[in-house]
């Protein structure tokens, strides 16, 4: 397949000789109503209408028991994992083939991340890949799951589910509780994505969920705690604002706590978006089937969801018959104004997780040499 065909196919979808972005936020709703009542307001910080509003959507549309707001996806996820009971020290197993917030939010809490591979059938983290590093390098003791080698706590197992794929959760968390280790799910990438039926971010003890300006919604900037019960919940919002005690008036705070609120603009946005979220994702699964049958018969293997759940396909992505034909079809798309983007650098090669554990990584290997991200905007289709 040449990159004039994959260009010609992309303009006609998006019906523009524009350059065309890899995903673009789309404002059609409430957006500016919403923004200026809370600017009138002159609520736009923490303290507003729309931070409640936004969290009580997100519980709707994810059947999450409680939802809290924060002011970025790595903000939730730091805050996911502290809840989870990860300390300085402890050891929380991760696939290597993500974006480096996932690793940075261990890093600022002084864990540190093993590297599993992820799987063929979601590009998430396999739960035979997990479950086998477990059995070679772990074992159960009185303090929990530690490391035989280090001496470390294993303390959390963070799957993060890549472009909106859900990963296989019902393994992980056979394999979590076989092993006292904690499910947190990075769901950044997958509003809108289901496994089994169950929104991603619920299935785990808590999940972890992005609104930047990239993702299927945004609120600018902004974040998501899912948590499984109410009562974590409520201690989740209470630590993610700062920890303070309720009064009319007295500042007292009785424990450390994070100031990771969102303020109340970026809920006004996210609000506004979330009306629009379903057809957001009429449109990106439409546009998905579009990409699916035009590379049908070609040498590029389109992503698509997996047989046990439904997709978000927050970002369209193929996987190339080797590296040369990758790098050729990366440069000439964006020659063309055509945005497409190579995964990540797996995170192990980056220098500050360089002397990470890890395990076999062959599968993640692979993929980071040979797969393309392609535009995947929703469209009027």
């Amino acid at each position: 397949m040449e990159s004039e065909s994959l260009v010609k196919f992309v303009r006609d979808v998006y019906q523009t000789k524009d350059f065309i972005p890899l995903h673009a936020p789309t404002f059609s709703a409430n957006e500016k109503a919403y923004v200026a009542e809370t600017i009138e307001s002159t609520f736009v910080s923490s303290v507003g209408k729309f931070v409640d509003e936004f969290e009580h959507k997100v519980e709707s549309f994810t059947a999450s028991p409680r939802a809290v707001a924060t002011m970025n996806g790595t903000a939730a996820l730091h805050g996911a994992l502290y809840m989870a009971g990860v300390k300085h020290g402890d050891l929380v197993i991760t696939q290597a083939l993500t974006f480096v917030a996932t690793c940075n939010a261990l890093y600022h809490m002084g864990a540190e991340p093993i590297f599993v591979d992820v799987s063929s059938v979601s590009l998430g983290l396999c739960p035979k890949a997990v479950a086998q590093y477990l059995d070679e390098n772990a074992e159960l003791t009185e303090s929990g799951c530690v490391h035989k080698t280090t001496k470390q706590r294993i303390k959390a197992v963070v799957p993060m589910h890549t472009f909106g794929h859900p990963v296989e959760l019902d393994e992980l968390i056979s394999v979590c509780n076989k092993w006292q280790l904690v499910l947190v799910e990075d769901a950044a990438e997958s509003l809108g994505s289901f496994y089994k039926g169950r929104h991603t971010g619920t299935l785990g003890d808590f999940g972890a969920l992005s609104f930047n300006g990239n993702k299927i919604i945004t609120t600018g900037g902004g974040g998501m705690i899912l948590c499984s019960s109410e009562e974590t919940g409520a201690k989740t919002k209470y630590i993610t604002t700062t920890a303070k005690v309720p009064h009319p008036y007295e500042f007292f705070h009785d424990e450390p706590g994070f100031n990771y609120r969102m303020p109340n603009i970026n809920a006004a946005l996210g609000c506004a978006q979330m009306e629009s979220l379903p057809t957001f994702l009429e449109k990106k699964r439409e546009l998905a089937k579009q990409y699916q049958v035009f590379f049908e018969g070609s040498d590029f293997q389109f992503v698509v969801e997996p047989e046990y759940g439904q997709s978000n396909y927050w970002l369209n992505a193929i996987v190339c018959p080797d590296a040369e034909s990758r790098n050729k079809m990366l440069e000439q798309t964006n020659q063309k104004g055509v945005m497409t983007r190579p995964i990540w650098k797996l995170m192990h090669r980056l220098p500050m997780f360089k002397g990470a554990l890890r395990g076999d990584l062959t599968h993640s290997e692979s993929i980071e040499k040979c797969l393309i991200n392609l535009p995947s905007s929703p469209v009027s289709l």
